[in-house]
Formats: C-alpha cells, structure tokens, sequence
C-alpha cells in the first residue's frame, strides 16, 4: 500500500512540477535521466534476475521509437497510442529473440542479443520511408493542455512510464515469475536437470495413462471372450413367496 501510495505522490509531484515556473531544461534533463531509468529497470528484468546480459536493449529501444515515427507520420497519431504501440511492437521482438537465444548460455546468449543490434540498424537504414541513414524530420504535434511546451509534457508522460516500469520489476521480483529467474541466475544446470527430470515425468505419465485407456477395453474384451456364458446370464432372484406344498 507504501508503493502505490508514493507513486500517486510521485505523479502529483511531477505534474505539479511541470505547471510551475521552473527552467525548461530542468524538464528536458529530467526526461533524459527518467528515460534511462527505464531503460536500467528493463535491463534488470533479464540482467540481473535472471543473470542474462543484455547488449540488444538499443535495438528494441529503436524499434519502439521508428514505430512511434511511423504512426506519426502515417496517421498522425496521439501520443498515448505511439506508446502502445511501441510497447507491443517491441515486445514482439523481445519475444521473437527469446525464442531464438535463450537456448543459449553465457557469453553466447550476450553474442546473439549483439547482432540483434546489427539486423535492426540494417533494416532502418535501409528503410526508405523513416528516412534511412539520413534520418526523418517531423514537426513537434501540439501541446496537450494545461502544459505549457512539449518538454513539460514528455517529462511527465516518461515519469509515468518510468513508476510503470518500476512498479512491473516490482511485481516480478516478488512473484513467482522473479523466484523462477533467480533460481536461473544461481544454478542454471540444476534448473535445466529439473525442468528435463520434470517433462520426463509428465511424458511418463501420459504414456502410462495412455496405456491404460488403451489396455483397458482390451482386458475387458478378454475377460468377455474368457468368461463362462452361465456367468455371463444373469442370476434369478429367490422368490420371495412361499411354495405351494403338495397336497
């Protein structure tokens, strides 16, 4: 209840601090370090829980970012939905790596997450539509109210982003989730010997209950055949009125 509490607090103080007077290089200074809060909280995620180094963090930084620029440009969409969409979007690359890398160890794993970086400058500077190795300017959109310049408004929409970010490395470390990484961090080997004993087992027992499923109705077909037909009819029931008895 702390946490959410200071983070309400923490909202108030930034948007407070963005409707006063201040400097406008206080704000753009306040963006940089919040934007690499994020970019530290993100990379601790797999860096440190998990003991995995990360050196691609730049390439999924870029792709949200060319993903913002092409909504922008092509729509002319707000700034909440860029967000998301760089969200999601890098999160599918994240994904789409994992599935490729995390099979590998060490230094390996950090070798591969590097040419992640490499495909990605590729692609964009080859990408004539976000304006390739030269770049793509774009006019600043207009300033939400009730700020007064873009600045103010990107430090409070990345402070935002910023207590999102902490508040879901939060939750992972105290879950389930966090606990799984750590135990990855200390002993890799043993994790994988477990998770291996433990698809063993579950492959054990599904060829065990598929026997049984499929022997069965074979055993009660063999007891049918093998089964005398006096056994097979049904027994009479004593009559439960006295015989006549004969005269």
């Amino acid at each position: 209840m702390k946490f959410w509490i200071g983070v309400v607090v923490t909202v108030a103080l930034a948007t407070g601090l963005a409707l006063s007077g201040t400097n406008e290089y206080f704000f753009y200074a306040g963006f940089v370090v919040l934007q690499f809060v994020v970019l530290a909280t993100a990379w601790n995620i797999l860096g440190g829980y998990a003991g995995y180094v990360n050196f691609g963090t730049a390439a999924f930084f870029g792709i949200g970012a060319y993903t913002a620029v092409v909504l922008f440009k092509a729509a002319l969409a707000p700034l909440a939905l860029q967000i998301l969409a760089a969200a999601a979007i890098s999160g599918l690359l994240g994904f789409g790596t994992g599935l490729l890398t995390l099979r590998l160890r060490g230094i390996f794993f950090s070798i591969a997450t590097v040419a992640v970086i490499f495909i990605m400058e590729t692609a964009m500077v080859n990408w004539r539509y976000v304006g390739g190795a030269t770049g793509m300017q774009l006019l600043r959109p207009p300033v939400m109210e009730p700020f007064e310049s873009y600045t103010r408004m990107l430090f409070v929409a990345m402070a935002i982003l910023a207590l999102i970010a902490v508040s879901i490395a939060r939750y992972i470390e105290v879950s389930w989730i966090g606990r799984g990484l750590r135990a990855i961090r200390d002993s890799e080997d043993f994790i994988a010997r477990f998770v291996a004993r433990c698809r063993a087992a579950r492959r054990s027992a599904a060829c065990a209950r598929l026997s049984h499923q499929i022997l069965d109705p074979g055993c009660e077909a063999s007891a049918s055949i093998a089964r005398p037909r006096w056994a097979m009819r049904p027994r009479r029931r004593a009559s439960s009125t006295p015989s006549s008895r004969p005269r």
